[in-house]
């Protein structure tokens, strides 16, 4: 009890030393400020995936709701399509420019 007795007495000094607003209540013709409307909150797109991420929340689906399988093979698959391209970059960085040559050649030969 002691210490929300402290945090009240803080407040109150705080409280104190802010600037409180009254000029709204001794003239009524002041414009009184808005609060600006914070526009990725506004956005329809934004409300809509939060509206999602929170009916996903409800229903007990997390952000990885993925079965396993699905993700292990998604895995596998990013996995060869990077060493394959890793692999047609070496083969060709180690082709001299001779080789290039007479594949190019042998392309022109086959196409006529």
């Amino acid at each position: 009890a002691s210490m929300y007795s402290e945090i009240q007495r803080e407040r109150a000094d705080i409280g104190g030393l802010m600037a409180r607003p009254e000029y709204r209540e001794w003239n009524p013709e002041l414009i009184k400020p808005k609060k600006l409307l914070n526009p990725v909150k506004a956005s329809r797109s934004h409300q809509e995936l939060h509206r999602e991420l929170l009916m996903n929340h409800r229903r007990g689906l997390g952000v990885d709701s993925k079965p396993e399988l699905q993700r292990v093979l998604e895995h596998r698959r990013r996995n060869q399509l990077i060493k394959k391209k890793k692999e047609e970059l070496e083969a060709k960085r180690l082709q001299c420019p001779f080789e290039q040559e007479l594949l190019r050649r042998q392309q022109r030969l086959n196409q006529v």
